[in-house]
């Protein structure tokens, strides 16, 4: 049997990743334990957030006068969920477990003219009711495209729908409907040796129904359109029309149905909700050209490296070296610290923060703690993790800053503590009363908002202060050559060569590396999706390194080549520079994938993705200068220097 080369090996190895890292990606921990329940026992429906895709901010369920039990509570929430604009409270919606129900009236409400209006503006921007039942949000089942037979859900069901009146008559206003009945349906998993069932599944048929009744009696309500023999389907009635000083009765149907779905794999439902045919092949596709590039990048580096070096130790004598060119004559001013050198430090400690928080969300995503199932999981992990990471900011500010001979640490300290989440946080805040001003419920309450400030300046700065003290302390990293006393003078540089282009050629490749993943992460955030395919987005980090690592140490090794050794700067920038295209997409996707028509939405939009790409923008730059720092100190330290 034929031994296989070391490139069917990698490519055995590659292919291997694919397909067991998404497959792991489908295994999570659910956010709570299971529950058994007997035939019999109390169901309660809650309720969370109305939310649309449109305007982007969430509201409260009762923001909208729907039916309210006599004591309205909050659920225990965690930071993720505050932070994410959800509220969970209790309903007037509760089933017997088993039992079914048919047209069971809940309550009955006048519509004010500010409730009307309310429900009117909610209906035009498409508004969502999201509820929860054992932990398990509510699909609108639906069909697919093409006429497809496999199942397809929707997060949440609509408050109305709107006629249009340009169909009708010109002259007479558009008609608002409410779904003011529910057709629930819960599917449960029964356990063979007992009586025990656990809910597998939770879906809703919304329809609007103008209910009929005689005699309203508030204690046993009783409505003439439906009964326990005649069920609700929608438009098989006289729909409840939104209009000002009139009732609406709000009802509901709940039939239980066995399942054959494990508890285990209950939320396959809301994770396949769309096509995953398409993610497949555009990952795989994006995988592969950025594999075969930096493939081809590392093999041109170590060839052309290994001769330069090889030739350069050959040299015998003085005259040699002197008419010798490249990158060896610049080995006096290499390691020259740069202009705003302190600037340079706050930066790459505060993306050795970001870079520890995002591969230790990863690998906790990866082992399944932060499914969609544990809500606001994610979000809780990645703040408290950038807090705690705070201790490696501190650490790799104060050694690079005690390398380039600095002695104000504290300043620099002070700064990579304050200077990145000062900038976010004054965003943040601006957004937030923008949301305020909407009366949303995703504007963050004075108590998060101080919780955040306060784990800010009692864990997170202390934290980079003591990595400071720790990193100073240590002994200077050690130039592998001297610095001559007086700069070098550098050469005119070719145009390709000049800073601006050569920086804004170098982020392409990093952006193609992340680009389609980039697409299926912005449609869960704003498209009310769940993402949760960590095995690809780890896959698509790991390639992310490499790229913006390699990238910057080709140009680094061009520009040293051509006798300019401000590399710092270029390196940090080169990498970073990724983020600029990374915006320029937000704002390409906001255009033609988005359908958000209000002002403070668009606002927000571009709010939220200055935040992410300045992020962006720090991670890739640190990656990038850490890769070029170790690639100029590796060769600077592989030549004969007299």
């Amino acid at each position: 049997m034929a031994k296989a080369n070391g490139g069917e090996v990698a490519a055995a190895l590659i292919l291997s990743c694919l397909l067991i890292l998404p497959s792991a990606s489908a295994f999570y921990l659910p956010g709570v334990a299971p529950r058994d329940f007997q035939k019999g026992d109390e169901l309660q429906v809650k309720v969370n957030k109305l939310s649309s895709t449109k305007t982007q901010l969430p509201y409260d369920y009762y923001f909208l006068d729907y039916c309210k039990p006599s004591n309205i509570m909050n659920s225990a929430e965690n930071l993720g969920e505050v932070l994410r604009g959800d509220r969970i409270e209790n309903s007037v919606y509760s089933f017997k477990m088993r039992r079914d129900e048919s047209c069971k009236v809940v309550c009955r409400t006048k519509l004010t003219s500010e409730a009307a209006k309310n429900f009117k503006e909610k209906i035009d921007d498409e508004y969502r009711v999201n509820m929860i039942l054992d932990n398990l949000p509510v699909a609108v089942p639906r069909q697919r495209r093409g006429g497809s037979q496999a199942p397809s859900y929707e997060h949440g069901f609509r408050v109305g729908y709107k006629v249009s009146s340009f169909f009708c008559d010109q002259s007479k206003d558009d008609k608002y409907y409410i779904s003011n009945h529910l057709s629930f349906k819960v599917m449960y998993h029964k356990d063979p040796e007992s009586e025990d069932a656990r809910i597998v599944g939770f879906e809703v048929i919304p329809s609007s129904v103008k209910h009929e009744y005689s005699n309203w009696d508030d204690k046993n309500p009783k409505v003439t359109t439906c009964s326990a023999d005649i069920k609700i389907a929608p438009g098989s009635t006289t729909p409840q029309e939104v209009v000002a000083d009139t009732y609406v009765v709000f009802s509901y149907d709940v039939t239980f149905q066995p399942s054959e779905i494990k508890w285990a794999s209950r939320w396959d439902t809301y994770l396949l909700m769309n096509d995953d045919q398409i993610h497949w092949f555009s990952i795989i596709n994006s995988l592969m050209i950025v594999l075969f590039l930096s493939g081809m990048v590392a093999m041109i580096m170590l060839r052309t490296l290994y001769r330069d070096i090889a030739n350069y130790n050959q040299l015998e004598t003085q005259e040699e070296a002197q008419e010798e060119t490249g990158w060896k004559l610049v080995h006096g001013d290499a390691f020259r610290p740069p202009v705003n050198s302190g600037l340079l430090c706050v930066y790459v400690g505060t993306g050795v923060q970001f870079f520890g928080m995002i591969l230790v969300t990863m690998i906790f995503a990866l082992l399944g703690f932060l499914s969609p199932s544990n809500r606001g999981g994610l979000m809780t992990a990645m703040v408290l993790l950038w807090v705690f990471m705070g201790l490696f900011a501190g650490y790799s500010s104060a050694r690079l800053y005690k390398m380039f001979k600095g002695s104000e640490w504290k300043r620099i300290t002070l700064k990579t503590a304050f200077m990145f989440p000062g900038i976010v946080f004054a965003i943040f805040f601006v957004l937030n009363a923008l949301i305020w001003g909407e009366k949303s419920s995703g504007a963050v309450p004075f108590g998060t908002m101080f919780a955040l400030v306060l784990l800010w300046f009692g864990i997170s700065v202390p934290l980079v202060f003591v990595g400071s003290y720790i990193g100073y302390k240590r002994p200077a990293l050690e130039d592998p050559v001297k610095t001559n006393k007086i700069p070098r003078q550098i050469p005119e540089q070719a145009w390709y060569m000049q800073p601006a282009f050569s920086i804004l050629i170098g982020g392409i490749l990093p952006f193609g590396a992340v680009f389609i993943e980039l697409f299926f992460i912005l449609t869960s955030i704003w498209l009310n999706q769940f993402y949760y395919i960590f095995g690809f987005l780890f896959i698509v980090f790991i390639i992310l390194i490499i790229t913006c690592a390699e990238i910057t140490i080709v140009l680094c090794y061009f520009q040293l080549c051509s006798e300019d050794y401000h590399w710092w700067w270029r390196a940090y920038l080169t990498a970073g520079s990724s983020a600029l295209y990374l915006f320029a997409y937000s704002a390409f996707y906001f255009f033609t994938k988005l359908e958000i028509t209000k002002v403070i939405s668009g606002i927000l939009y571009f709010g939220y993705m200055l935040i992410v790409s300045y992020a962006f923008f720090v991670l890739t730059g640190t990656i990038g200068f850490y890769a070029c720092f170790w690639f100029v100190h590796k060769i600077y330290s592989s030549v004969k220097i007299d």
